[in-house]
C-alpha cells in the first residue's frame, strides 16, 4: 500500500535528517513516486509528520504485546514487555529520534501517541487489578504508576542505549534493576525482609543534631 510506503519513507527520512529537514521531495524520492502522488494520501507535509509517531507507536505496542503475551502475572508481563520495548528500539533505530523530536515538530501526533500508549498500559493495570493484583493501589494511583514507568523507559534508553556506549542492546543488569524496583514498589508496602517501625518507636527515637 502506497500510504504505508510513504510513512515508512518518512520514518527513514526523519530518522536521518530530523523533522525540520524532512521534505516531501525527500520522502517521495525514497518511494520513487512523483510529489503530486503524495497528496493523494496526505494533505500536507505536516499531515504525514503528525501521522508518523502514532503509526510507529501502534507498531511498537503490537511488538510489546507479542513479547509479553505468555506472562502469567504483572511481573512476568512487565519484564517481557520492558525488554520488548528495547528490542523494538534495536529493530527500529529511528524511532527514538522521531519520538523525542515530535513534541516540537509534530505536537498533534506526539499527543495522540502518548494518550494511546498510556490508555492501553492503564487498561492492563486495571485488568490485573480486577484479577487481584495491586491491592494497595487505587485505580487513580495506578495512572500515576503508568506514567512513572513510561518515563523510566525513555530515560533508561537515553542513558543505556543511546549514551556513550551505543550498541543497541540494553544491559541485562539494567533490566534486572528495573524489575527489582517495579516488584517492590508496586507492593505498596515495605518488603517482608525489612522490619516495620511503629509510630511509638518513631516518637521515642532521638532526633539527629543539626550543626549550624
Amino acid at each position: 500500500m502506497l500510504r504505508h510506503a510513504l510513512l515508512q519513507a518518512a520514518a527513514a527520512v526523519v530518522g536521518e535528517v530530523g523533522y525540520a529537514n524532512a521534505s516531501i521531495a525527500l520522502i517521495t524520492a525514497k518511494v520513487g513516486v512523483a510529489q503530486g502522488t503524495f497528496y493523494n494520501y496526505f494533505d500536507s507535509r505536516q499531515d504525514i509528520l503528525d501521522a508518523l509517531l502514532p503509526t510507529l507507536g501502534d507498531k511498537m505496542l503490537a511488538h510489546i504485546k507479542e513479547c509479553a503475551r505468555d506472562g502469567a502475572d504483572f511481573a512476568e508481563i512487565e519484564n517481557s514487555g520492558f525488554r520488548g520495548f528495547f528490542s523494538f528500539l534495536k529493530e527500529t533505530p529511528h524511532f527514538f529520534r522521531i519520538l523525542n523530536e515530535a513534541e516540537s515538530f509534530a505536537p498533534g501526533g506526539h499527543k495522540r501517541h502518548f494518550e494511546n500508549v498510556a490508555r492501553k498500559y492503564l487498561h492492563l493495570f486495571q485488568r490485573l487489578k480486577r484479577g487481584g493484583e495491586f491491592p494497595a493501589y487505587t485505580e487513580e494511583e495506578l495512572e500515576v504508576v503508568v506514567f512513572v514507568l513510561m518515563a523510566a523507559r525513555s530515560y533508561l534508553a537515553l542513558r543505556y542505549v543511546y549514551g556513550n556506549e551505543q550498541n543497541g542492546d540494553l544491559p541485562d543488569w539494567v533490566a534486572g534493576t528495573y524489575m527489582k524496583f517495579v516488584r517492590y514498589g508496586l507492593q505498596g508496602v515495605p518488603p517482608a525482609s525489612q522490619p516495620s517501625v511503629s509510630a511509638n518507636e518513631l516518637k521515642t527515637r532521638k532526633k539527629p543534631k543539626i550543626s549550624a
